[in-house]
């Protein structure tokens, strides 16, 4: 027979029903296919606690039940299990079930039976994972507290080694999710996103950053919001966050630890650049000790994240920087070669209008170099023959008249290569443009009297222009040295200045030979000959019309030729601007 304290009362329940508790309990599965049983587990352990913790029962009343039971409630911390229900095994049967099926290694397993012999103590232990075994007869309340109380025990330890096991391998599988950000507010949306998940909570939070330590705590910005923190995203500065919540961010940053509270928790770390992070936390429930311990473990390996972040936020600035400079650097280069193709360009005209005044100078100098040896040795024979002074002085005079082409012919080559010159400038100052004209026209006179020519000049006194005048004279001057050198003996040349629209017009006719169409095509071209031909055995080098028009080009003026036709005569009409333009 039992002793007393074995002895289970059913006792008449007529009080008041306590009122349900909100705090968690132990949930109990008693399955077992005789209702006494239940009643009987229900009185033993009606005043059961653990831990602070009371107990829910839940019941099945066969195998097939508690496989329902057991399926729809895997947090179940113990069984109380009848081995003989439906079939002999059917207790076994479910046994294998949780663990094999439900994968559930967790709960703990009392096995109780009402005939031992069916199913061997010895036997049974060694071929199911159970962790107690006891006869229903021996089963009293004390030994049922006892078996009850260590396979609770026992589920919780194997709990909190599987949450851990779970903490761990989010840490794990997290750091190479958080590695993988390349952004700051990316990371910090990943890094509330896996605490919740460490925690395997419904939490509200915020992760706010200090970039600058030696900073006041008020200079912060927040990354990421989560719940009813979310509006703050993207704000910067105290005045940002509600009193309560800046309060603890700002207490963070001065206590640089982590602090947890009831349904709080703050964590704060460091990052090897220098900058600080305070994470704040708000879940349901208190975090327990367990729960803490990862929450730390994860927050040291978010400095590492951070940084990485960081380093690759300063490496894309660098490229960026680098490719900037490479960019420029280019642009410079292309600069560069663009200025050494333009040069060579010049180089090559240069090189080509060289190659044209050697010519030139080998053609048309050649010439009169023949008729000065040729009049010299002349005059060395009629030295030699004692002739008269007359022929002597002939002789003199034509080697003088060659020797004044050459020199003509030198100067017109300088004065080209002046105008081809590429930093040529000219400087413009008031001219009396008609003097000008009546001293260059005074000029040539000479050589006009030699072909008994006459120039007439027709221009009002005192007109003046705006120009340089040493270059105006210079192409004036080929203008009427042309004009002489193309006209008829006894020829007339008329030089004509006048005024039109603001423009300072001249002009020179001649009652030359005229020009012909393809004359006029090519007129202003180096080094062009025209059809028409010197009329006193004068030299051309095809130079003097080219320097005329640079020299009117530069000043913005125009110069243009026209001519009845050939035998006709021809007129060269100079327009300048009387004023200086900007």
């Amino acid at each position: 027979m039992a002793e007393q304290d074995d002895v289970l009362y059913l006792i008449e329940d007529t009080g008041t029903a306590p009122e349900a508790s909100t705090a968690r309990k132990w949930k109990i599965a008693v399955i077992d296919d005789d209702p006494a049983v239940h009643e009987g587990t229900r009185f033993a352990l009606s005043d059961y606690e653990l831990r602070g913790q009371t107990l829910e029962i839940l019941s099945a009343y066969s195998a097939a039940e508690g496989r329902t039971l057991m399926r729809n409630h895997p947090d179940i911390a113990a069984v109380l299990l009848d081995v003989i229900m439906e079939t002999d095994a059917a207790g076994l049967d479910l046994v294998d079930y949780i663990r094999n099926e439900l994968h559930n290694e967790t709960v703990r397993i009392i096995l109780r039976t009402g005939q031992p012999g069916q199913a061997p103590e010895r036997r049974v232990i060694v071929q199911y994972d159970i962790n107690d075994y006891k006869a229903k007869t021996e089963l009293t309340a004390d030994k049922l507290f006892t078996s009850l109380t260590a396979a609770l025990r026992s589920y919780q330890q194997l709990e909190r080694m599987v949450q851990t096991r779970r903490g761990l391998e989010i840490i794990i599988d997290a750091a190479s999710t958080l590695y993988d950000f390349k952004s700051m507010q990316r990371l910090a949306e990943g890094v509330l996103t896996q605490l919740a998940s460490l925690l395997n909570v419904d939490c509200a939070g915020i992760l706010v950053l200090r970039d600058d330590v030696g900073s006041s705590g008020t200079d912060y910005s927040v990354l990421a919001g989560s719940g009813c923190y979310s509006r703050f995203i993207g704000t910067a500065g105290s005045k940002s966050l509600d009193p309560e919540l800046r309060q603890m961010v700002e207490a963070a940053f001065q206590r640089r630890k982590n602090e947890f509270l009831d349904h709080r928790s703050v964590l704060y770390l460091r990052t090897g650049s220098g900058r600080e992070v305070v994470v704040l936390l708000q879940a349901e429930r208190q975090l327990s000790d367990m729960d803490r311990a990862l929450v730390e473990l994860f927050g040291s390996r978010l400095s590492i994240a951070f940084d990485n972040v960081i380093l690759y936020q300063q490496l894309q600035q660098a490229n960026s920087q680098l490719e900037d400079r490479v960019a420029q650097r280019t642009r410079a280069l292309m600069q560069a070669n663009r200025r050494l193709s333009s040069q060579w360009l010049r180089l090559q005209r240069a090189n080509g209008f060289k190659n044209e005044i050697l010519g030139t100078v080998a053609h048309d100098l050649k010439n009169p170099l023949g008729v000065i040896l040729g009049r010299t040795e002349m005059l060395t024979e009629l030295i030699i023959a004692g002739t008269s002074k007359e022929s002597v002085t002939a002789q003199v005079e034509h080697i003088r008249d060659a020797t004044k082409r050459l020199t003509s012919m030198v100067d017109n080559l300088i004065s080209d290569a002046m105008a081809d010159a590429f930093d040529i400038s000219i400087r413009r100052e008031a001219t009396d443009i008609a003097g000008l004209v009546t001293e260059v026209a005074d000029a040539n006179q000479p050589l006009a009297t030699n072909k008994q020519q006459t120039i007439t000049v027709s221009a009002p006194a005192n007109f003046v222009t705006m120009c340089d005048a040493d270059r105006i004279r210079e192409a004036i001057d080929n203008l009427i040295s042309n004009a002489i050198k193309y006209s008829p003996i006894g020829g007339k040349i008329t030089v004509l200045v006048s005024h039109h629209n603001n423009n300072t017009v001249i002009r020179v006719a001649d009652e030359g030979a005229g020009l012909s169409p393809e004359d006029l095509g090519r007129l202003f071209g180096r080094f062009q000959r025209l059809s028409a031909k010197p009329t006193g055995g004068e030299s051309s080098t095809g130079l003097g019309l080219s320097i005329v028009k640079r020299i009117i080009d530069m000043h913005g003026g125009q110069v243009t030729a026209d001519s009845a036709g050939p035998g006709q005569g021809s007129t060269f009409t100079v327009m300048l601007p009387a004023l200086e333009t900007s």
